[in-house]
């Protein structure tokens, strides 16, 4: 080797080696593996983790560059996620993760973000409801999806007859017109509607109080993704965590700005409503996230639930819902050091 060129060649090398040992965030030209997330309504504080996660750059942080492709009434991201045409869905409850395995559709659960369903029904104030049992006697406005769901399940646990039900059609009116009335809705949302549309505020009864134990707001996955590419499941995962602690509990104003941006019906205040609400009731953390981390799942409360859905004869009795899910993806404490102290 010419002596003069060795200096050179040594200098090479070495930088060679460095950006070799370099991490991969060192690397401006790292690429990040593209994935595509699909919710089931439009954007909404309901949704705000993984917009949060998106918008402050939780999901770069985590070598992921994520599409979110917003539901709504005319779409079905379910069906693009087992079409592949999407790599994760936001589904509504642990009933559809079972309804999966007994049609053999091949998805599962691989993270729960609401420890308790939203599911409540609201009350007109003067006629004092504060238990569930209460509302036995009154006219009950219930969606068709409500009616096959959790419906079966007060009838079987609490004895409600359906023969003071009648059709909610998303149309408070009649319920507001009636005040010996209740009407389904969601924590986050309806009993904030009422109050505005009709200048008083509900009562309201959460339903996951009283033993409705349902997941819901899931991440579901294709079986093939989880086993070609269980790191990216598990990143995925554990920034879309890290965007719900965000947004709960930290700044979460880039994530409300992106909800607003893609859907400009959505305030401020309802936004801000929808977080005191899901803080309040503990939809996002409460149970066993304080011990490990938000999306926890055990298979306790999931056989506890299949159980109680059998009774109800929602659920058939011979499918195995241990299909529906699996515990490989969290329950890790992902997150827990940005929970407030107090």
């Amino acid at each position: 080797m010419n002596p003069v060129l060795l200096p050179r060649a040594l200098t090479a090398g070495f930088l060679a080696f460095v950006i070799a040992m370099l991490p991969a965030s060192a690397n401006a030209q790292t690429v990040l593996d593209k994935v595509s997330f699909g919710t089931n309504w439009v954007p909404e504080g309901e949704h705000g983790g993984f917009f949060q996660a998106l918008a402050d750059g939780t999901y770069k942080k985590y070598g992921l560059d994520v599409t979110i492709v917003p539901g709504g009434p005319n779409d079905n991201n379910r069906m693009l996620l087992i079409a592949g045409k999407l790599d994760f869905f936001m589904a509504a409850n642990t009933l559809m993760s079972f309804d999966a395995v007994a049609n053999h559709v091949p998805v599962v659960t691989v993270a729960a973000i609401f420890q308790k369903d939203p599911q409540v029904f609201v009350t007109h104030p003067e006629a004092n409801i504060t238990r569930l049992e209460q509302l036995k006697p009154l006219t009950l406005f219930v969606s068709k999806e409500g009616i096959s769901s959790y419906f079966q399940w007060l009838k079987t646990e609490y004895g409600f007859n359906e023969a003071n039900v009648k059709p909610y059609t998303f149309n408070s009116q009649p319920f507001i017109a009636n005040s010996q009335s209740a009407m389904q809705g969601y924590v986050t949302s309806e009993p904030f509607a009422i109050e505005k549309a009709a200048h008083f505020k509900p009562g309201v009864i959460l339903l996951a109080d009283y033993g409705f134990n349902s997941y819901s707001t899931l991440i579901e996955t294709r079986r093939d993704l989880i086993g070609k590419k269980p790191d990216l499941v598990q990143r995925f995962v554990d920034a879309s965590i890290i965007g719900w602690y965000n947004y709960l509990y930290g700044d979460n104003s880039p994530g409300n700005a992106l909800i607003r941006k893609l859907n400009p019906e959505m305030t401020d205040e309802l936004l801000a409503y929808s977080v005191r609400k899901m803080k309040e009731h503990g939809i996002v953390d409460s149970g066993d996230t304080l011990r490990n981390g938000i999306g926890a799942m055990s298979d306790e409360r999931v056989a506890s639930f299949y159980e109680k859905m059998v009774r109800a004869g929602v659920v058939r009795p011979d499918i195995d819902f241990r299909n529906a899910y699996t515990l490989r993806f969290v329950n890790k404490g992902v997150g827990l050091d940005l929970r407030p102290k107090n």
